[in-house]
């Protein structure tokens, strides 16, 4: 599995040089990486975690989730209030126990489902487990009763479009609409030091190649292949005494807690979380980027997430106006012309469309029988 080790290879000189241009070269220096651009690539490899989850659960057993921005939002949400809880009496009430929100609406007692989030192994705990136990309940129901296709798709849309106006409502007790921030530290160290971004953005490159190499390792396994002739042919694997909702269930919610560990990590960096991070719009989105990388490579998620959120950045900073209509046509044009993504122009693991379907289909006969 040799070519599994090179997109955590490139991953780790890309962070490395990275730091390197931002702690050791001096700012006047045109080779200065500024934290601006430490911050940014940060939340693109945080992007990116959320690209790759969505990758393991479409592009190999053929679930296409667009509610996986909720998983995401949620383990967002987790790291939100430990960085909430971690403020304590510096913010603007002076409240050691409650955050400034709470103050403003008038509560009086921290809720229940608060507590613990004092700690951050609890807080770190908890962003994968939430969006992983979500994911297992909505997975059994619809996978038992063999929903599937465009029909699973709009359910996990309604999903997070029901998680969305639920904690956009005060009462819940996580923001409202204004949601969660005036973070200051992490563990003790400042969230604006130059330092800590580095080393959050350290920390997001690692757990993204990790979640690389076992997604990689999970798809490269017999698990893997059974995924494989689960996406080309349900029916037929099941008649083959194979359960392919087990399956299912298990690499989706395996999805959903990657996910949530890509939105904790977003959190700390970009210092804000609220409801519109359940719009599904950045679901819909993220199935984007994975489409423009490659879907089932897993690298191509990874590049699809980047290069896309870097036309984003430039785009909405030069032609805000006109984003929305290249995104469009971006996902037109890559469907219509470049159907396995940029990956494909590449040859990773795929030389042409006649030797990638045998493929695909040698790997559900073995896994099939």
């Amino acid at each position: 599995m040799k070519t599994g080790w090179i997109m955590p290879a490139v991953l780790a000189a890309a962070v490395a040089l990275l730091a390197v241009m931002n702690i050791a070269v001096p700012a006047g220096s045109p080779l200065h990486a500024s934290t601006y651009m430490i911050s940014l690539a940060g939340k693109y490899l945080c992007y990116a975690i959320l690209a790759l989850s969505l990758d393991l659960v479409w592009g190999y057993a053929g679930i296409l989730s667009l509610g996986h921005g909720a998983f995401f939002a949620l383990g967002g949400y987790s790291m939100g209030m430990y960085l909430m809880r971690e403020i304590g009496a510096r913010g603007v009430y002076g409240n050691p126990l409650l955050p400034d929100f709470m103050v403003f609406l008038g509560w009086h007692d921290l809720p229940w489902y608060w507590n613990g989030f004092d700690h951050f192994a609890f807080a770190a705990l908890l962003a994968p487990l939430v969006p992983a136990l979500l994911a297992s309940a909505f997975g059994w129901f619809a996978f038992r009763a063999r929903v599937s296709g465009v029909y699973l798709s709009i359910m996990t849309q309604a999903l997070t479009y029901a998680l969305m106006l639920a904690f956009f409502r005060n009462d819940m007790g996580f923001g409202g609409n204004n949601g969660m921030t005036d973070f200051k530290d992490v563990l003790g160290l400042p969230l604006q030091a130059d330092a800590t971004r580095v080393l959050l953005m350290v920390s997001s490159a690692v757990i993204l190649a990790a979640a690389y190499v076992l997604c990689r390792a999970i798809v490269s396994s017999r698990f893997g292949k059974v995924l494989v002739a689960i996406r080309e042919s349900e029916a037929r694997t099941r008649f083959l005494a194979y359960r392919p909702e087990s399956y299912k269930l298990v690499v989706w919610v395996l999805s959903a807690a990657i996910a949530g560990i890509g939105g904790a990590l977003y959190v700390a960096q970009v210092g804000i979380i609220n409801p519109s991070e359940f719009a599904p719009a950045n679901s819909i989105e993220a199935a984007i980027w994975v489409a423009v990388g490659g879907r089932g490579t897993l690298a191509g998620a990874i590049i699809g997430a980047v290069l896309v959120n870097l036309g984003k950045t430039w785009f909405t900073g030069a032609l805000p106006e006109a984003w929305l209509y290249v995104l469009g046509a971006l996902f037109i044009l890559t469907t219509l012309f470049l159907p396995r993504g940029i990956m494909s122009l590449l040859g990773w693991r795929m030389r042409s469309r006649k030797l990638a379907e045998p493929a695909l289909r040698g790997a559900a006969r073995e896994a099939t029988g």
